[in-house]
């Protein structure tokens, strides 16, 4: 038997960080993002003599007789995780993701999520996205003990563009929520055309340095734990800003969006010292020189991905990010959440 998994991963435009547990779980967070036509992919066959775990964007394999052996050591341990959640039995799991690895676009979540839709496809099962989205934030979180918000995993899982409220209260809001979820999500209606035009005017340039979101994660997260003053009213002001995404987004105003970009990138630079990386800040420099109304990084920071939105097409300013020593990315948004097959 095999099976097959892609999820999108995304780009969150204002929010990130107060998606993160105790924050998310202890205050109200808000995310917006979209995905985007980059897909991290699973392939399961089932059978065998054993376990082949294969990560072809890593180039790393890991081979075992027994699940027992399959424990957390720095390789691969987002599928060890999942043999581990799922049992079933002797296999051969090989992904591939489509995103640079560490580039802030969510990638592990999309791969958590397509891990999961491939497993419960195994198992016979095909849950709803919001279902999904949880038990793939529970196998990065819980079972590979790798720390990190649940942005990553409802993009992927539902596609499209997403409002997403964290405020332990989804049970009377979202009817296709599942049991226990601490995330609402409902999509953002942009006016017609208005997607096509962002996409046109949206510059994702990857710096080529990737970064360890769970070092800086667990940091910024230690901090609120301890009710530091400027982390707590930083991450409050975090969803403030999504909140005001959403409408922006929906009333079709560049400028407000552009702004916006702004505000939540200095927001999150706020929020610790290691944020913005020297090949980030030559980067915006360059960005700006070419006429960007605003821009930020792509999730945690620290390094991986900076989007930037222009009054003209993009394309215009790509030379200038590459001289700037960034690669541009292709964007196209991506409709459509997890598929099996």
């Amino acid at each position: 038997m095999i099976i097959h998994a892609r999820a999108p991963v995304r780009l969150d435009f204002a929010g990130g960080w107060t998606d993160v547990a105790p924050f998310a779980t202890e205050e109200r967070g808000a995310v917006v993002n979209a995905a985007i036509d980059l897909h991290a992919e699973v392939r399961i066959e089932l059978g065998g003599d054993g376990y082949r775990l294969e990560s072809t964007e890593l180039g790393q394999v890991v081979e075992a007789r027994d699940p027992s052996e399959l424990e957390k050591d720095g390789r691969l341990d987002l599928i060890k995780a999942a043999v581990r959640m799922y049992a079933p039995g002797p296999c051969r799991v090989t992904t591939r993701s489509e995103a640079p690895p560490g580039s802030g676009l969510g990638s592990s979540g999309a791969m958590d999520v397509a891990l999961v839709a491939a497993f419960e496809a195994a198992a016979g099962r095909s849950p709803g996205a919001a279902e999904l989205a949880e038990r793939a934030w529970e196998l990065e979180a819980v079972e590979a003990r790798l720390p990190g918000g649940k942005q990553d995993q409802y993009g992927a899982a539902f596609g499209g563009w997403n409002a997403l409220a964290f405020d332990g209260r989804a049970g009377d809001h979202e009817a296709s929520r599942w049991v226990g979820s601490t995330a609402v999500r409902r999509a953002v209606e942009l006016p017609a055309g208005f997607a096509e035009h962002l996409a046109d005017r949206i510059l994702v340039c990857y710096t080529g340095r990737s970064r360890i979101s769970g070092d800086t994660i667990a940091r910024v997260m230690t901090r609120f734990v301890l009710r530091d003053p400027v982390v707590t009213a930083t991450l409050h002001e975090l969803a403030t800003v999504a909140d005001e995404m959403a409408r922006a987004l929906e009333a079709g105003d560049p400028g407000a969006i552009g702004t916006l970009l702004g505000r939540n990138w200095a927001l999150q630079q706020r929020l610790d010292a290691g944020m913005r990386t020297p090949e980030m800040a030559a980067l915006e420099a360059a960005m700006f020189r070419a006429g960007a109304l605003g821009g930020k990084a792509a999730g945690a920071g620290a390094g991986g991905t900076m989007f930037f939105l222009f009054d003209r097409p993009a394309s215009l300013a790509a030379g200038a990010a590459r001289a700037a020593g960034a690669t541009v990315l292709p964007l196209r948004w991506a409709a459509e959440g997890v598929k099996v097959w």
